[in-house]
């Protein structure tokens, strides 16, 4: 069987240690998911496409059948209540309408649903049961209405995912600590809830649960006590999976939680961090609505390491689109043949997108030219397998081709092909014929080693090209 590495934050001395599961005929990994109160901005997607080719991974490395992917909604939150009482709709119906909004925005960058998606408030229950046995464990006490997690109960293990240490901690904290903590800390599993908010009945009154324990009570209910990967944004390292480890960890001292932890860096737009106050802030539905495939935005993504920040700009936007489009011109009436595992080893390590799409540049450059790479024939079902592997070229994505009039694929791989063969003859007569049509037809010609590039100009005229496809 293949090997996988995975870079483990929780081990973060060692490289990229080689993933070996719990059980490989139920691997099991949990991602945390969005609250659900507003449109999925390009930061949310970006953990969601990452775990998708890991998912897709490592269904091809175990059998679909084998793998467990469950990532939550987080459908009661402060955040939600105060969307509910701006807009005086109610909480039902906002986090109804956006789970959806959610899921169809991800489904147009060709993610696959988990295999679970739990909503926060199903598993109440759990969460009440699990803050219990906290509470009996000493790990957790009430205080004013509220249930608190006690760091100092846990003090040993506490700050192992994100390397700090509690002390340090409590010096950088410039938050008011509310007094009823017993040290500053200490993390809210339960918080009362007034008649106007969600709430639900429990030994401590009527209340709901914190942000922290959802995930460790739907994890648990889900995968059980240990499982193999957990993931999410890097933004999430702390505090969030440090309480959950915390609290999971305390409440079933006989599992281990999360074996695994991979996290994303984050994302930016055109070199800055994304905000409402730059005028660069993006949902994933705003740049569909510009007419921006959901192909190419996952093209974007995957085009940097996830462990590294990404950054978002319009010229690469314009570069995925032109290199797709010639993609799918590659593999059109092709039948999907057998994955590549050689050009496909950059993903084992680590998840390596980068370097799989740079193995996919030099394939589709074979094909175009009829060539052999070093390790072999190429074929234009081969090559479709290895890209889908990365959610590229699947059936339902490629829609966006036919809406665009003006591409120019097949005309630059005509004259990249015919450059080649000037190369070797030393005439060049028929290619500066192409050029010149091309050229009078508004049409910019770029030529580099790596191909052709045809960029319609202000002037471009359609119609003067029909005599040269």
């Amino acid at each position: 069987m293949t090997t996988i590495k995975l870079h483990n934050t929780l081990k973060r001395d060692e490289d990229k240690p080689v993933f070996v599961p719990l059980d490989e005929k139920n691997v099991r990994m949990y991602v945390c998911g969005p609250t659900v109160y507003d449109r999925a901005h390009l930061g949310n997607a970006r953990p969601v496409v990452v775990f998708d080719v890991l998912y897709r991974l490592l269904r091809h490395v175990y059998g679909a059948e084998h793998v467990t992917y469950v990532r939550n909604f987080t459908d009661v939150d402060d955040k939600i209540n105060a969307r509910a009482a701006e807009s005086g709709r109610s909480i039902g119906e906002i986090t109804a309408e956006t789970t959806q909004w959610f899921l169809d925005d991800m489904a147009a960058l060709g993610a696959l649903e988990p295999d679970h998606m739990p909503r926060a408030t199903q598993y109440i229950p759990q969460m009440v049961a699990m803050i219990e046995g906290l509470i009996a464990k000493g790990h957790a006490y009430e205080a004013e209405g509220h249930v608190l997690f006690a760091v100092d109960s846990w003090r040993e293990g506490y700050g192992k995912l994100s390397g700090r240490s509690v002390d340090d901690m409590i010096a950088g904290a410039r938050v008011e600590v509310a007094p009823y903590k017993r040290n500053p800390m200490d993390f809210v599993l339960w918080k009362p809830s007034s008649d106007d908010l969600p709430g639900w009945d429990s030994p401590w009154g009527r209340g709901r649960p914190g942000w922290h324990i959802e995930c460790s009570a739907m994890a648990h209910e889900l995968l059980g006590e240990s499982f193999d990967i957990h993931g999410g944004g890097n933004d999430l390292m702390f505090p969030h999976h440090e309480n959950e480890i915390a609290q999971s960890c305390c409440a079933h001292p006989e599992g281990e939680f999360a074996k695994v932890w991979l996290h994303n860096e984050m994302l930016q737009v055109e070199g800055k961090k994304m905000s409402k106050s730059l005028g660069n802030f993006f949902t994933v539905r705003d740049l569909l609505d510009q007419g921006i495939p959901g192909e190419v935005i996952r093209f974007v993504f995957l085009s940097t390491h996830y462990r590294k920040p990404m950054d978002w700009t319009a010229e690469k936007a314009e570069e995925a689109e032109k290199t797709l489009r010639k993609w799918r011109g590659l593999v059109q009436g092709a039948e999907t043949g057998q994955v590549q595992e050689i050009e496909l080893a950059p993903l084992y390590d680590d998840l390596n997108t980068h370097g799989v799409i740079q193995r996919l540049r030099a394939m589709a450059r074979a094909i175009e030219l009829g060539i052999d790479t070093p390790e072999g024939t190429v074929t234009p079902g081969n090559f479709l397998a290895t890209a889908r592997m990365l959610g590229l070229l699947e059936d339902g994505m490629g829609d966006w081709i036919a809406q665009h009039a003006d591409d120019l694929s097949d005309l630059s791989l005509t004259l990249d092909k015919e450059r080649m063969k000037a190369k070797q003859t030393k005439d060049f007569t028929i290619v500066d014929a192409l050029k010149s049509a091309l050229t009078d037809a508004g049409v910019e010609v770029r030529m580099t080693k790596d191909g052709v590039d045809l960029i319609p100009g202000p002037n471009f005229d359609p119609a003067k090209l029909e005599a040269l496809k």
